[in-house]
């Protein structure tokens, strides 16, 4: 059993650039898939208030047997969270039902500009991680506008900015952004929605060449790019699979052919408008 790698952080901490991503598994489902993952090698554990399945994360961590320190646990708070200092109710709320001291990372699940809160939050969680009850804090779903204003009126950089982000979806701009401030980009449905983007001819042609599944090729971009990758499963097999990624390497004319992918700057969630 090998373990994924970690990313440094722009705090200090590391990231295991391989996570279990948790939604929409209920808490039986998750608590399961959560010791699966572990006996796998997994280290990183993605959940999220707005997933109702924090519990049985705190479960599969418990079950696992593993020491806590061992592992990086992430949540995000949502909107009911945002604006003075609600985020420290939710903060102790996701750490009673996780069953945990502190997590790892502690992310603003959606700006959700149009309520002009997250500014606020994001001082809120600056004293969280104070006060030790997050290790590292950061973002899911912000524009480098949004990052740009909060960079300007806070004084801690996010470690991560969460985004959905497949070679349909690859937003360029928003890594580069990211990348310039040393804000590690994290890709949340690394997949893609559905079986759409893995029964493209052009991964199951690169599958074929390396051994691998068309999923394990869409994992290696994003390793080779530079992200940290989330994919969701509760299936041991594809559990499995999803983290024997580091065992061969696309070559230029593979990444070129998985360009033909990208469905343009249009493509995929608006966090402008969208978002809870």
């Amino acid at each position: 059993m090998a373990l994924a790698p970690t990313v440094p952080l722009n705090d200090g901490h590391a990231i295991p650039q391989i996570g279990l991503g948790t939604w929409p598994l209920d808490d039986d489902q998750v608590a399961k898939a959560v010791v699966t993952a572990v006996e796998l090698g997994y280290r990183h554990v993605d959940t999220a208030v707005r997933y109702g399945n924090e519990a049985g994360v705190g479960q599969g961590v418990r079950d696992s047997g593993l020491p806590r320190e061992e592992l990086f646990i992430a949540t995000k708070l949502d909107g009911v969270y945002q604006g003075q200092d609600r985020a420290l109710e939710g903060m102790e709320e996701s750490l009673k039902r996780l069953g945990l001291d502190y997590v790892d990372l502690l992310l603003i699940h959606w700006p959700l500009p149009h309520r002009d809160e997250y500014i606020s939050t994001w001082k809120t969680f600056e004293r969280l991680q104070t006060e030790g009850k997050v290790r590292s804090i950061g973002v899911s779903n912000f524009k480098p506008t949004h990052l740009e204003r909060l960079m300007e009126e806070t004084s801690v950089v996010p470690a991560v900015n969460q985004i959905q982000l497949t070679p349909s979806i690859t937003r360029i701009d928003e890594r580069a952004f990211n990348d310039s401030h040393h804000i590690v980009t994290e890709s949340y449905s690394p997949l893609g929605a559905g079986r759409d983007l893995l029964n493209a001819p052009v991964l199951a042609n690169i599958a074929r060449k390396y051994g691998k599944t068309p999923a394990q090729v869409v994992l290696r971009w994003h390793i080779q790019a530079g992200l940290v990758a989330i994919p969701k499963s509760a299936n041991p097999q594809r559990m499995k699979e999803n983290i024997e990624v580091y065992d061969f390497e696309l070559d230029q004319q593979d990444l070129s052919a998985i360009d033909t992918l990208d469905a343009g700057r249009d493509a995929g969630v608006d966090s402008d408008i969208q978002g809870h």
